[in-house]
């Protein structure tokens, strides 16, 4: 057997493409802190830590795809379904890929002690959840429509409504972020998070589309968010 432990391999690279944010964005106040000061060293990856650890169905629970249903009683607000497909550059589905999401309440506030936002919790909603892509790289979401926020990065300044996406892909190392936004929202204009991202192209893959075909009748509107791992069309991803 051939010893592949200390096999080295390529370090993740930027795109040539301006689809990503920049560490730096002044606007963005907490980027000032945590931007580096010098050029980064990419450290080689091994093999290893590319192809592992490798997320199962069984980590999957049948419901933890619909964050309405983990409670005795229903969640307050505006019922959606968020669904769409992760793709790779080429156009390909990207299949059995864990995507987990998290999210504020109708008000506007996350379940979390750090958050002291003046808006009330909900006891019937937690505001997370998980599944796995099929094997067209599908995935759907059964969830509530966020609140806006304040957050004290400048004065009066208030979070669109958002969506927060995690994929992992084969391994920990291969982990990206990003967010997901809604159509129409005035706030995105003056959001420095999302304007981060220079390129307006870029910038729009983040803004969801309303999607008539996921729509349920009587229960919840359905909005689209496909998600592109790397390319030209790349999804940004969060610079943290």
């Amino acid at each position: 057997m051939t010893d592949h432990s200390n096999l080295e391999l390529p370090g993740y690279r930027r795109p040539v493409w301006q689809t990503q944010p920049d560490y730096l964005f002044p606007r963005y106040v907490a980027t000032q802190k945590r931007s580096p000061k010098a050029p980064l060293i990419l450290l080689p990856h091994t093999l290893s830590e590319v192809t592992g650890p490798v997320f199962g169905h069984d980590d999957i629970g049948a419901q933890d795809h619909d964050l309405t249903s983990h409670h005795p009683g229903a969640p307050i607000g505006e019922r959606i379904i968020v669904n769409g497909r992760v793709l790779d550059e080429n156009g390909k589905p990207v299949p059995h890929t864990l995507i987990e999401i998290w999210q504020a309440n109708a008000a506007g506030r996350y379940p979390h002690r750090a958050d002291q936002h003046n808006a009330p919790l909900d006891p019937n909603f937690t505001g997370c959840g998980r599944t796995l892509t099929d094997a067209d790289g599908r995935y759907r979401f059964v969830t509530i429509r966020p609140g806006e926020y304040p957050w004290r990065n400048h004065y009066n300044g208030w979070r669109p409504a958002h969506i927060h996406f995690s994929l992992f892909g084969p391994a920990f190392a291969t982990r990206l972020v990003t967010q997901m936004y809604f159509p129409g929202d005035p706030l995105l204009d003056h959001d420095p998070m999302y304007l981060c991202v220079s390129d307006e192209r870029a910038r729009k893959r983040l803004v969801a589309s309303l999607d008539w075909e996921t729509t349920v009748p009587e229960f919840a509107l359905g909005y689209r968010f496909d998600i592109v791992l790397r390319g030209r069309e790349q999804t940004p991803w969060d610079a943290r």
